[in-house]
């Protein structure tokens, strides 16, 4: 994976600094942080459904894939250079965030 695009509500307070903090991590693959509904999303990721893309976090690869929800999370921390191993133990079963 080279790049990744980062949806996220630019309404929600906590959306938008979380989008601040992960743009003042160390990247080892880059973040495109674009508002999730917004036409530039809409451009780009024609086939997705951007009403679900504001009611949770939805991350994109280079080639396609989709992450939504937990997963989004885990693949953004992956995406940073200090938190790639929590990412990586996050998607083992024993760090696999159980449901609530």
């Amino acid at each position: 994976m080279r790049r990744l695009t980062v949806l996220y509500d630019a309404d929600c307070p906590l959306c938008v600094h979380l989008r601040h903090w992960l743009l003042r991590q160390r990247q080892l693959v880059p973040l495109d942080l674009v508002p999730a509904g917004s036409q530039e999303a809409r451009r780009r990721f024609s086939a997705l459904d951007h009403a679900a893309t504001l009611r949770e976090i939805t991350v994109i690869g280079d080639r396609g894939q989709v992450y939504r929800e937990t997963a989004a999370w885990i693949v953004c921390l992956w995406a940073l250079a200090e938190h790639r191993p929590r990412a990586h133990w996050l998607a083992t079963p024993p760090g696999s965030p159980s449901p609530g």
